[in-house]
């Protein structure tokens, strides 16, 4: 088979399609035939060899995928812990989920990742209530704008960020009822003016150092602060006797390293309480830009500048020709 190697290059990426072996799948995986893969922040953070792949897994790039399972064709997409940049993958089976009714293969590639990354740590980690107000910081992501999604879903309240100016747009599409531009001012400060002092119930907060002091001033009487990356940094001051009085909890959590046993109840449960509303439009995927792997390099350097307002794709059909 053919796998995506990528590696940095100067300013830039240099990805080369080469060919191994086909992977074996090993108990309780599958394999897959991926028609497409989603890119991740994560793939930057291991090509920059800072994200290595928990052990056991494949230390191919990607983590997410859609495609046909091998021996039966059943239209699939699935998270996976490495290996999705691939033309083959071996799959856990209790992390596949059925490609839902009305969309294509392609487009269901971007609903693994993001849409679980959204679900486990609004829902399960902080368990946003129906009503609540949540803050989430960059909001025109892949997870981002998936996190707003179901926010809006489970009938909350919604504020995202963005640097970019022209990203909010994006990020109003996707259902928040704030759109913030933080490059225009202080995101606690719009916040304040519109839902008043301590009005935030949870913050989903990808950004780290530079956000969480602005998050526990936003932050209710007994909310969450889920922090799920550092790209700011991943050193910060914290105010104790403010996160005391106010009864907060402070979250860090990721997906990847989790073992596949609870990813496959986290994907139970997705599976019966979130990915129906993908077939009744209740929920959306969004794409910001599909590429063939020969032109990965590319993908990476977009994701890299913070120029994708949603997901960006590698289509895999082409790999074939």
């Amino acid at each position: 088979m053919k796998y995506l190697a990528v590696s940095a290059a100067g300013s830039g990426y240099r990805a080369v399609l080469e060919e191994a072996p086909d992977p074996r799948p090993g108990p309780g995986e599958t394999l897959v035939r991926v028609a497409a893969s989603g890119l991740n922040r994560a793939d930057l953070s291991q090509i920059a060899g800072r994200y290595p792949a928990p052990p056991g897994e494949p230390e191919t790039l990607g983590l997410e995928l859609s495609g046909t399972i091998a021996e039966t064709g059943e239209r699939v997409c699935a998270l996976v812990a490495g290996g999705a940049h691939a033309e083959l993958a071996a799959v856990p089976v209790g992390q596949i989920m059925p490609v839902p009714s009305g969309r294509s293969l392609v487009e269901s590639a971007a609903i693994p990742e993001a849409f679980l990354t959204a679900f486990l740590n609004l829902v399960v980690e902080a368990g946003l209530p129906k009503g609540g107000r949540v803050l989430i910081h960059a909001g025109a992501s892949g997870v981002g704008i998936a996190a707003i999604q179901t926010a809006k879903r489970l009938g909350a309240s919604v504020a995202a960020t963005t640097r970019t100016a022209g990203k909010r747009d994006a990020i109003s599409a996707a259902g928040a009822d704030l759109a913030i531009d933080t490059g225009a001012g202080r995101f606690e400060e719009a916040i304040e003016r519109v839902w008043g002092r301590d009005a935030v119930d949870v913050v989903l907060d990808p950004v780290g150092a530079d956000t969480l002091a602005g998050d526990l001033a936003v932050l209710a009487r007994g909310g969450r602060i889920v922090t799920i990356a550092t790209l700011s940094g991943a050193t910060a001051p914290l105010d104790l006797s403010l996160l005391m009085r106010k009864g907060a909890r402070l979250i860090g959590s990721t997906l990847r390293s989790r073992p596949r046993e609870e990813k496959a109840r986290l994907v139970a449960r997705f599976r019966s309480e979130m990915l129906p509303a993908f077939a009744d439009g209740g929920l959306s995927v969004s794409i910001d830009a599909v590429y063939p792997p020969g032109k990965a390099a590319e993908a990476f350097s977009r994701m890299r500048d913070n120029l994708n307002a949603g997901k960006i794709l590698l289509d895999w059909s082409g790999a074939r020709d």
